[in-house]
């Protein structure tokens, strides 16, 4: 059974990017386009990880990452924060604060799935991770 994200992207064509790549690559995908959207999916469907954007509308991703993180039955869900922010120290930031990885936008169509993966435990992973 392939392994089911969760994307809250409130951009509709980033949002639609997301989802066409990870299902092109087996990832079944659930979306929310605001943070507290994003928080009620996350308690009722369980995905397998997040990938959740910093600008949010209602709930910002740090809010959605304290959610998720402060909920007994989430807390170990993998959450990946995607953002335009791109200043040094953003990515530190978003690690810091408990997100488990930081992808910077735009993403890059032919590397986004590679670069959530290697966020992902083994077994959440569509494919192996490629040769070095």
């Amino acid at each position: 059974m392939p392994a089911r994200a969760l994307i809250i992207e409130d951009n509709p064509a980033n949002l639609e990017l997301a989802k066409y790549l990870l299902e092109a690559h087996g990832y079944s995908t659930l979306s929310a386009t605001h943070g507290a959207e994003g928080v009620r999916i996350v308690r009722e469907s369980h995905p397998d990880f997040v990938v959740c954007d910093l600008q949010l509308p209602v709930l910002d991703g740090y809010g959605v990452l304290s959610a998720v993180r402060n909920d007994p039955e989430l807390r170990g869900t993998p959450v990946i924060a995607v953002s335009a922010f791109s200043m040094p120290g953003d990515s530190s930031k978003a690690l810091s604060a408990g997100f488990d990885g930081y992808i910077s936008k735009p993403i890059d169509p032919e590397r986004f799935v590679e670069q959530i993966e290697a966020y992902l435990r083994p077994e959440l992973r569509a494919r192996p991770p490629p040769a070095r």
